[in-house]
């Protein structure tokens, strides 16, 4: 790899708030440090104060101060005096490369801008491959505007422009960008399923050995499907199909989960890492009838646990489920479409456990962080030219 170098990720959120930026920057960073290198995640989430930490060995976290807009979904930099001290600090060491994550937050500019004085091109790495959403029609007519907007004043900059998955690098052609590669997501497979826990979701929840336990893992917010995926397991009732699902995470329209009364759904809550291993582990399916994804964690995750996924043709998908050999890819995510899936995987279990196998392979195979942090090594090579 070199000699060792110097990093900065601008991440807009990140942990101890989840999501798949977060755990992309969080896991890219610590492959950095444990090749050697420095790594500076400046981030404005306000999930935790403003301030310094240390994450890891080799990876240090400055939190800037902001507004959490939309229920900290758009956090917006607050340029106090704390912040001006903060971002100063960092200013003053020199770095070799400047990794901004995603177009659409102010805090992508400021990225952006940070690379500039430090003389070099910023590295973008996409994080989507369809337009945000926030279940609001009125609101999401508005973001179509933003996104073009800022997308516009990112170019300004020049970075070169990546993205964690194939479809994520055509989505950037929406805004006529012309991408330099993919910076995939990817996964610690064997530490993933090493940190499951005991604990026995089938068990707990009464699930027959011989029904389909499916398991969702997100956020309950209307991208992620959560409305079909209550229809859908309605129409399952009706039709007295064996299948219990359990839905892992918190959000907004948790209270319309939970007043569905469906006897064949589960809230389990927000889950730690070894409990959503435990639970993706034990079973049957993963469905994720998200409307878009970069190249979704989950979807890694319960590939690595020998879980096939259920899920729509989204950003990373084609790469991990390159046919119906390896799982389900759904047409739409309308409820018919998902419960007529779930409906044909409770018949077939034993070809969900060969699908599993070959997923669990291929994730090996194809999707080491090591693999990914060597290439935004080299990309940052070529940002200096």
């Amino acid at each position: 790899m070199g000699s060792p170098k110097r990093f900065a990720i601008f991440s807009a959120q990140f942990l101890p708030n989840v999501g798949g930026a977060e755990k992309y920057t969080d896991n890219l960073a610590r492959e950095l440090a444990r090749l050697g290198h420095e790594v500076v995640v400046v981030t404005t989430d306000a999930s935790a104060p403003a301030g310094v930490e240390q994450a890891a060995p080799g990876v240090e976290v400055v939190r800037l101060p902001c507004f959490p807009l939309i229920g900290g979904r758009m956090p917006v930099p607050r340029k106090n005096a704390e912040f001006r001290r903060l971002l100063s600090e960092v200013e003053a060491r020199s770095f070799d490369g400047v990794l901004v994550n995603t177009r659409f937050y102010l805090h992508s500019l400021l990225g952006l801008k940070f690379a500039k004085r430090q003389g070099m091109r910023a590295v973008l790495c996409e994080h989507g491959s369809a337009y945000l959403t926030f279940g609001n029609a009125l609101l999401d007519k508005a973001v179509v505007a933003y996104e073009h907007l800022i997308t516009a004043r990112v170019k300004h900059y020049r970075p070169d422009f990546y993205a964690v998955s194939s479809k994520g690098l055509a989505w950037l052609k929406t805004f006529h960008i012309e991408g330099c590669g993919v910076l995939s997501n990817a996964i610690d497979a064997d530490a993933f399923c090493a940190k499951a826990s005991g604990r026995s979701f089938r068990a707990e929840y009464g699930v027959a050995d011989d029904a389909l336990l499916v398991s969702f893992v997100g956020r309950f917010i209307p991208e992620k499907g959560v409305d079909a995926l209550i229809e859908a397991m309605r129409m399952l009732e009706a039709q007295n199909v064996a299948a219990k699902l359990v839905m892992a995470g918190t959000g907004p329209l948790e209270g319309r989960i939970r007043e569905a009364r469906l006897a064949n759904i589960v809230v389990a809550g927000k889950l730690d890492a070894s409990d959503v291993a435990a639970l993706m582990g034990e079973s049957d399916l993963f469905c994720l009838p998200t409307r878009s994804e970069g190249f979704s964690t989950s979807l890694l995750e319960a590939s690595a646990l020998g879980t096939p996924a259920a899920i729509t043709d989204v950003g990373g998908v084609a790469e991990m489920i390159p046919d119906a050999s390896f799982g389900t890819v759904l047409d739409d995510a309308r409820p018919e479409t998902i419960a007529a899936a779930l409906a044909k995987a409770a018949l077939d279990k034993e070809r969900l456990v060969e699908q599993g196998r070959r997923c669990y392979d291929r994730v090996r195979e194809r999707y080491s962080w090591k693999r990914t942090a060597c290439d935004a090594v080299a990309a940052f090579e070529k940002a200096r030219g």
